[in-house]
């Protein structure tokens, strides 16, 4: 309902196919000259680098206000450094990691290394076309308003596609103008677009959260991500997102309703469950309930920590895991922004990072969507005006429109902060390196204790920069080929 034709993957096959069917007519176009009428250029043989100066007008009126956007540039230099050191720190931790714990569980497949929609099949191709296309626009406007902010000129501006797939955005601007500019205004402009991608996020968060408040639970009831092997659901027949109603004829209509009924209950007592399978179909299952402090101890719990958990013996154990009410896969996007959210202010700080990662090994736990296809089914439009007016699709597709735009713009915006050239993360890192030796320079000229020629300064700088991509370079192939070996 809320993902369709959006959510689609290609074979191998297909994407063969179809990258030689587009060079072909790439090369139609460059030798009739289509190429040249469009601005366009081939690049890397199957590369389409189109240029546009469509966007300079918009540009010129939003970037007006200078001292705003000049504040702004620095706010997202400090962001960028603070995300850069993280970014950088993350690398190493993990190659770090990989040598000292080796992964033995399979590695990726080829085509899950590649951030591209519909050939990493966790990125589908409609969604993931959609989202790369606002992002790497969002990325470039980013740096394009710092540029006229501090006075350089944008020639024009242009996506690299691979036939629709959109490979990278760029804003070319006058290069002369910013090798000449002072490095804070440099930086300013190299930190504006990572940066702009991790607002947007925040800001599209912000909007997923009001989302959320307009979903309500089609039906009540409770349902589980897991079922445990060999437990009373597992034996009775019980399916993970089936939906229990009731037990025992006693409604269950959310998660307070199923633990006021279990404590009626003991272990070895037997009750009917009333569920509603994933398919539609409502059933009845016959239940034994096992002992919970017997499962948890064999599972190497202390009886100190059973009893800081509430857990005595006798207590029955049903068998499920990850239980949850109908809303359960809004709110998880949603996260600490939820209506349903019942943490307080000090959960609400330790929660909003977490949820940041959370969004980023989504589509990896959900296999490319969202919500898992069962928990959208579980959703239903509350009676207000806005969702009156645009539905429960309207609704679920501006929530996989906001969660893959969340996702593209931290992916673009992290990535693009690591420090090593051609990344933006390269240039500010060769910039810093560049302002701390002339700053040595300064010192050593004014106390007369040392001499440092300008030449060393850019001598080091560039040398400095070299190194630090060279040597992440061979972290990042290392943590992605270590699987393999």
């Amino acid at each position: 309902m809320g993902a369709g034709w959006l959510s689609i993957s290609l074979s191998w096959q297909v994407i063969l196919i179809s990258i030689m069917a587009w060079w072909l007519l790439l090369r139609y176009w460059e030798r009739t000259g289509k190429l040249d009428d469009w601005d366009a250029t081939r690049v890397f043989g199957v590369i389409l680098m189109m240029r546009t100066s469509a966007g300079n007008k918009s540009l010129e009126i939003i970037s007006k206000p200078r001292k705003f956007w000049r504040a702004y540039g620095e706010v997202s230099l400090w962001v960028c450094w603070a995300a850069m050191a993280i970014v950088a720190l993350l690398l190493v931790l993990t190659f770090i990691s990989a040598l000292l714990s080796p992964n033995l569980a399979d590695p990726p497949s080829p085509s899950e290394l590649v951030a591209i929609p519909g050939l990493n099949p966790m990125i589908p191709l409609g969604w993931g076309v959609i989202a790369f296309v606002v992002c790497l626009v969002i990325h470039e406007f980013g740096h394009g308003i710092q540029a006229r902010a501090h006075g350089m000129r944008i020639r024009s501006f242009g996506l690299l596609m691979l036939g629709p797939l959109p490979l990278g955005a760029f804003a070319e601007p006058e290069y002369s103008e910013i090798t000449e500019a002072p490095k804070r205004e440099r930086q300013r402009m190299f930190a504006a677009g990572p940066a702009t991608n991790i607002f947007a996020a925040i800001i599209i968060v912000l909007l997923m959260g009001g989302i959320a408040g307009h979903f309500v639970a089609a039906s009540p009831g409770v349902h589980a991500s897991g079922i445990v092997l060999g437990a009373g659901a597992d034996e009775a027949g019980l399916q993970p997102m089936d939906v229990i109603t009731a037990i025992d004829d006693k409604p269950v209509e959310n998660l307070d309703d199923f633990k006021d009924v279990m404590s009626q209950y003991s272990a070895g007592d037997s009750v009917t469950l009333q569920v509603v399978r994933v398919e539609g179909q409502r059933e009845n299952l016959l239940v034994n309930f096992s002992d919970k402090y017997d499962y948890y101890s064999e599972l190497g719990w202390s009886a100190d920590n059973l009893e800081a958990a509430g857990v005595v013996e006798g207590d029955p154990f049903l068998g499920v895991e990850g239980l949850a009410e109908g809303t359960a896969g809004i709110d998880r996007l949603a996260g600490p922004l939820s209506p349903r959210y019942q943490g307080g202010i000090g959960n609400l700080i330790i929660d909003v990072p977490i949820h940041a990662l959370n969004i980023l090994i989504t589509p990896f736990q959900y296999q490319g969507v969202a919500i898992h296809p069962a928990q959208e089914k579980m959703l239903a439009a509350d009676d207000g005006w806005f969702a009156s007016l645009i539905g429960i699709s309207g609704l679920l597709f501006l929530t996989n429109l906001f969660f893959w735009l969340i996702w593209v713009n931290i992916l673009l915006g992290f990535t693009n902060l690591i420090p090593m050239i051609p990344f933006d993360g390269g240039h500010l890192f060769k910039d810093l390196v560049h302002s701390a030796m002339s700053g040595i320079r300064s010192i050593g000229k004014r106390s007369g204790l040392w001499k440092i020629h300008p030449l060393w300064v850019e001598h080091i700088s560039n040398k400095a920069s070299s190194l630090s991509s060279l040597g992440l370079l061979i972290v990042i192939l290392s943590i992605m080929i270590m699987p393999y070996l």
